[in-house]
């Protein structure tokens, strides 16, 4: 499978640590140009060592915190300045909202932070890179979402409202580009996975018995060829 993505220049946002970090050792892995985005430079670092033990590109880093919204202008401004196009976008990074609580306990601090996170920072990064990605042959972004979008279940109030408002906003994007571009745009639940956001949720859980970041990056990467067809869908990992 190496080699699938050799020329090709790909953004991941939340990059630094679980299932970012391991998209973006995968793509790495397979030949891709990454922008790695994350706040911490710290850890993009140890991730970008870890890509080049493993033989991979040097990564651009690119340490911010998207809810600095005129920031992700910025980023699309210099992948245009550099490559002319972006082969894909996987919009990875999400927040909690605080952890779970009643929606009537939410701290207004973390119900602002999670629509920030999950739908405002999207909608960025869609207003930037549409331009990016239909200029590269084959388009694609993928969106990270959850089953607390489409069920409802107590104390889970800001993440799903935020995941539910991130899959209406993907799909109408899709819908639009329908039968005009070669763009395909979906979404990528990937269950209950071993990462930081559950730890917030579950402090006590044993991770160790979840499934792992690595275990699902594949599942993004085979939204992102040129050869997907699918579109305007919630995918299951």
């Amino acid at each position: 499978m190496a080699g699938r993505f050799d020329g090709r220049v790909v953004l991941v946002t939340g990059a630094s640590r679980g299932i970012g970090a391991a998209v973006v050792r995968r793509f790495a892995a397979e030949g891709a140009e990454v922008v790695a985005v994350a706040r911490t430079l710290g850890a993009l670092e140890e991730l970008d060592d870890q890509v080049q033990t493993a033989g991979g590109k040097k990564l651009v880093l690119v340490p911010e915190d998207l809810r600095n919204f005129d920031k992700i202008d910025h980023i699309a401004g210099a992948i245009f300045q550099r490559w002319g196009r972006l082969d894909a976008l996987v919009g990875n990074a999400g927040a909690i909202g605080g952890g779970l609580s009643p929606v009537s306990h939410h701290a207004p601090d973390d119900w602002e932070e999670a629509f920030a996170v999950n739908v405002t920072a999207n909608w960025r990064l869609i207003r930037a890179c549409d331009p990016l990605l239909r200029m590269a042959p084959a388009g694609r972004a993928v969106f990270t979402t959850a089953t607390a979008a489409r069920t409802i279940e107590p104390f889970w109030g800001a993440y799903a409202a935020s995941k539910a408002a991130l899959e209406a906003m993907v799909k109408t994007w899709a819908a639009e580009v329908t039968n005009t571009t070669s763009l395909r745009i979906n979404l990528l639940d990937p269950g209950i996975v071993a990462t930081r956001l559950r730890t917030i949720a579950f402090p006590g859980e044993d991770q160790s018995k979840l499934v792992q970041p690595d275990d699902v990056a594949a599942a993004f990467l085979d939204l992102c060829v040129p050869e997907c067809s699918r579109h305007g869908e919630v995918v299951t990992a």
